[in-house]
């Protein structure tokens, strides 16, 4: 970590209330201001994880210049206003601040030999929160999905220094989702001691670890991060025993520790370890059943079915599927309904029972044209049409209907965002086998090659074995066209553990 002699990013006076910005709130709610927020982002093809806290940490100073997703969402609320009219202070400030501080460091450590202490803040990219030192980095923490950003403080002066962590693997730098109080909190585990009882600002923490893995997870896939994940949820669980200083922080605790326990089983499930993701997910669901947390238990739930859909227990897929409707119905979210409603079809997809499939793929588009509320969970961000469709072709090949699975697959290709690229390699390699088991070789081949050109970002055993299957149907059409070079490509590949 930087030395003790760096000044502190944040000043010793606490934060000026932004009193801006709450007259522009005016009578809403902080909630019904956040879904305000959700939707405008919406509006222009932002995505934003805003929520209650959120709207309460900018009010109360704490968030002194917001991240540039938040920005464009902000001014596209409030046209022809400047972020200064909405109470922030000018961006440059706080770069200039940060850049001062840096500057401090360099001086006050010239004579340190290379690999010290004082330069580890330069050693975090590429998923390093960004500074100007690297303004335009590929993997620059501005991307719409990622809440915070540096010039979003939200950890106390004492742990600034282990604000970020990082991880390396296959030669890329993850950051770490032990963020602040948290890393804190895991430094005290590791060591085997008790971590003092957790405040507001270890839940915060945890939250945002969630949120981490989601994003990390969203663009690279789970096989580097699975392993990593698994430190930040034991010192979730031993924050738990500690104990919190008041209830709202232990229901907040609470609730975080079961999302980061279905992050990480879905990382594990992600990369093939089923046992490994049945546990983290029973883990979640009797959090969930402690706690009284529907939404909870409604998500443990839609994970399960999805699990035991890819370990080959469709009919366990189906009673859990619809164990999440049952906890679902009373949270207003005709989105999170669609989606387990797939869940539930794909159960009756690997049943063989084509009626209750369409049956549950016909409630699932009914419940998605009811469009998003503000009722949606902030994790099924991931579910747009992209994803239905993406579903849906999952289920017509399970039922070994090529063309269809195909055609839905395609749609769901062509509609994912680009920044999303473990789902447009999923949805790419599903194209190419149901082309492949279509008897479509040439158009299976083109499909599979551009998921070839996205596993240097990707890292998923889902996906490699959808390609391997894939392979081993293509061998035969080695003479059509682009065929031979797609094996040729894939053999290349360098073999998975």
């Amino acid at each position: 970590m930087t030395s003790s002699t760096v000044a502190s990013p944040r000043p010793d006076r606490p934060p000026r209330p932004n009193l801006a910005f709450r007259r522009l709130r005016g009578k809403r709610s902080p909630a019904e201001f956040a879904a305000a927020v959700r939707r405008a982002a919406r509006e222009i093809g932002e995505r934003v994880s805003c929520d209650a806290r959120y709207i309460g940490r900018v009010e109360a100073g704490e968030i002194r210049c917001p991240n540039y997703a938040y920005e464009r969402v902000f001014l596209h609320m409030f046209p022809g206003r400047t972020l200064t009219d909405l109470g922030f202070a000018p961006r440059s400030s706080v770069r200039g601040r940060r850049a001062r501080a840096d500057e401090e460091a360099t001086g006050a450590h010239a004579d340190r030999a290379p690999g010290t202490a004082s330069e580890t803040r330069r050693a975090r990219e590429p998923y390093d929160t960004p500074d100007t030192q690297y303004p335009h980095h590929p993997y620059d923490t501005h991307h719409p999905h990622d809440p915070h950003h540096p010039y979003d403080p939200h950890d106390d002066n004492e742990e600034s220094d282990v604000l970020r962590r990082a991880f390396m693997m296959s030669g890329a730098t993850v950051a770490a989702a032990s963020l602040g109080p948290l890393a804190l909190a895991h430094d005290a585990v590791a060591a085997g001691r008790p971590p003092r009882r957790a405040g507001a600002g270890h839940a915060g923490a945890l939250e945002e670890a969630v949120r981490r893995i989601r994003l990390l997870d969203d663009r690279h896939g789970a096989d580097g991060l699975y392993r990593r994940a698994a430190a930040p949820l034991r010192t979730a669980y031993a924050l738990l025993d500690a104990g919190a200083t008041r209830q709202a922080t232990a229901d907040r605790l609470y609730a975080g520790a079961g999302e980061l326990a279905i992050s990480v089983g879905w990382l594990a499930h992600d990369s093939g370890r089923f046992d490994d993701a049945r546990s983290h997910y029973a883990e979640a669901l009797a959090t969930s059943r402690m706690t009284g947390d529907p939404a909870l238990e409604a998500h443990a739930f839609c994970n399960m079915a999805f699990l035991a859909r890819d370990a080959g227990r469709p009919r366990e897929a189906v009673r859990a599927a619809q164990a999440a409707q049952r906890a679902a119905r009373s949270l207003g979210s005709a989105r999170l309904l669609s989606l387990l409603a797939l869940r539930e079809a794909g159960g009756w997809a690997g049943l063989a029972d084509r009626v209750g499939c369409e049956q549950a793929l016909t409630r699932a588009q009914a419940l998605f044209g009811q469009g998003p509320s503000d009722a949606d969970p902030e994790w099924m961000t991931f579910y747009g049409e992209a994803e239905l469709e993406g579903l849906e072709a999952q289920c017509w090949s399970t039922l070994g209907d090529w063309p269809r699975a195909a055609r839905h697959a395609r749609r769901a290709a062509a509609l994912q965002d680009p920044h999303f690229t473990r789902n447009l390699a999923l949805y790419s390699a599903e194209l190419a086998d149901d082309l492949a088991r279509g008897g479509r070789p040439d158009e299976a081949a083109g499909a599979g090659m551009r998921v070839l050109d996205l596993l240097g970002e990707v890292q998923s055993s889902r996906i490699h074995t959808m390609l391997a299957g894939t392979a081993r149907v293509l061998l035969p059409h080695r003479r059509a066209s682009g065929v031979s070079a797609f094996l040729d490509r894939h053999a290349s590949l360098p073999r998975t553990a």
